[in-house]
């Protein structure tokens, strides 16, 4: 069946749909030993043969989703390749035997729930701005937040000439000189949580994201990772508008 080849990649596992746009018009793609730079152009993963960056993709591989949650440490990074030869985010998941890729990212020092899949159109759906999927994080944050302080994290910081979307934010606790918060948020701008914190004068000291839509971490140990059932996909899809059931091989 015919689809669009940076689709194709991305069911595939090799990477997302934006990503794979960009290693087409990169000249890293080919189809039959053809390399192909225009988007749009339509393949048969079931018949042609599509490699990136020299990497043949499986026929059969886009037919496999599976879709976990990882419990990301803090010293990770959520890519699949690392220049500085870091430990990455795929390390962790090497026991699957489908290449994954993470879903959105957690910075080197955030920790907690991160959603690794090679079903491209879960990842393109939970990715897209219209949807705001909500995340939720506790923080560890430098002084004694008052009132003032909370009230702008919820009504919206100005990053780069753009305020932020409104948040949900609660006091926890405090230990000695320093509070614990809970923040929720539905957007997913580059380090947006600790670049908030600092704005009101409480830079973070720690990040964990607890939940990520429908989905909490729960007891999920620190790098370690489970498969979601068929129910907990069909959650995501249907928070993101698109109720269906994408079923997975055991």
């Amino acid at each position: 069946m015919a689809e669009r080849l940076h689709v194709a990649i991305a069911r595939a596992g090799v990477c997302s749909r934006r990503e794979a746009e960009k290693r087409i018009c990169q000249g890293r793609v080919t189809v039959n030993g053809k390399t192909i730079r225009e988007l749009g152009t339509s393949v048969d993963p079931d018949t042609d043969d599509i490699e990136v960056n020299g990497r043949r993709i499986a026929r059969s591989a886009h037919r496999i989703r599976i879709t976990l949650m990882l419990n990301k440490p803090k010293g990770v990074v959520t890519t699949s390749d690392d220049p500085q030869h870091r430990k990455t985010v795929v390390d962790l998941v090497q026991d699957v035997e489908q290449r994954l890729f993470p879903v959105g990212r957690l910075d080197y020092h955030t920790e907690g729930l991160l959603l690794m899949t090679n079903d491209g159109t879960l990842s393109h759906l939970l990715q897209h701005p219209r949807h705001g999927i909500e995340k939720i994080y506790q923080a560890k944050v430098k002084g004694i937040p008052g009132n003032e302080a909370l009230e702008r994290l919820r009504n919206g910081i100005v990053l780069k000439g753009r305020v932020t979307a409104p948040a949900r934010v609660k006091r926890l606790s405090s230990t000695g000189n320093n509070a614990w918060l809970e923040i929720a948020i539905r957007e997913g701008r580059n380090r947006q949580i600790r670049r908030m914190c600092t704005k009101i004068g409480h830079p973070v000291m720690k990040l964990k994201r607890i939940r990520y839509g429908p989905l909490s971490l729960g007891s999920l140990n620190s790098g370690s990772h489970r498969r979601l059932s068929a129910k907990e996909i069909e959650r995501l899809y249907t928070c993101c508008g698109s109720p269906q059931i994408h079923r997975q091989k055991n």
